[in-house]
């Protein structure tokens, strides 16, 4: 796994790595206005439908996922980007292991995400 150092070039998708069965995150930054973090996916994993007061943006660079967003599913595949607008539910699926960057711009750094667990 690449190691992850400010003011040097990296490949984001060699700087984290596959946990079978499990969800790795790793963050790039995180700071009171927002975060960018590098996420990987086993197959058959899922986050439960949830909403942010913030746009994500996601960025997919390895494998393909499934996201619903307000009830409509969306398949990513590496190569592409998707932005999960302020406020809208949204769920992930891992239809086959995936990795993604996801960056968050918080309008209100007093703003917490929020997780609906059923």
């Amino acid at each position: 796994m690449a190691t992850i150092e400010k003011g040097k070039a990296f490949i984001a998708n060699e700087a984290i790595d596959y946990a079978e069965g499990g969800i790795v995150s790793k963050e790039f930054i995180h700071t009171e206005g927002g975060s960018v973090t590098l996420f990987s996916f086993d197959k058959g994993q899922q986050l439960s439908e949830h909403s942010a007061p913030f746009d994500a943006v996601l960025q997919i660079i390895d494998g393909r996922m499934e996201i619903s967003v307000s009830g409509t599913p969306h398949i990513l595949a590496a190569g592409q980007t998707f932005i999960i607008p302020a406020n809208a539910p949204h769920a992930v699926n891992a239809v086959e292991p995936f990795k993604m960057i996801i960056t968050m711009i918080k309008d209100n750094i007093s703003q917490k995400v929020k997780f609906d667990n059923k």
